[in-house]
């Protein structure tokens, strides 16, 4: 599956459109980022089910305030339109493969529970 490219218009609708979404906050003048598109790229192929994407984060200013983006590459894993990982740095491709592994293992509603567990004790 091919790598599609996230802006402002289009992240909501892929995010809550998809089980599980990847995405790879990058910039073009960035080494690691470079090294790493063919990993990702890679993975893409490998997971069917998993959409992967791509935010140009000195397009998509927005975005990566929005999220927090401090340094690049970053990488979030939504599922379900949750967040279950996000990390800077780029990963080798064992590293991004069991990253997904696991993501597809949750059990989503102990996630959900969890997550409602640690808002309420917030308030």
């Amino acid at each position: 599956m091919a790598v599609q490219e996230l802006t402002e218009a289009n992240f909501e609708s892929t995010v809550t459109g998809n089980k599980m979404v990847i995405i790879d906050f990058w910039a073009p003048w960035c080494g690691p980022c470079k090294s790493f598109a063919p990993v990702f790229e890679a993975a893409a192929e490998k997971h069917p089910d998993v959409v992967f994407a791509k935010v140009n984060s000195d397009d998509e200013q927005g975005l990566s305030a929005h999220f927090g983006i401090r340094s690049i590459p970053t990488l979030m894993l939504f599922r379900e339109e949750v967040i279950v990982f996000m990390q800077s740095g780029a990963l080798p491709a064992s590293g991004l493969d069991s990253v997904l592994t696991q993501a597809k293992a949750l059990d989503m509603d102990k996630v959900r529970r969890d997550i409602a567990a640690q808002q309420a004790q917030q308030q």
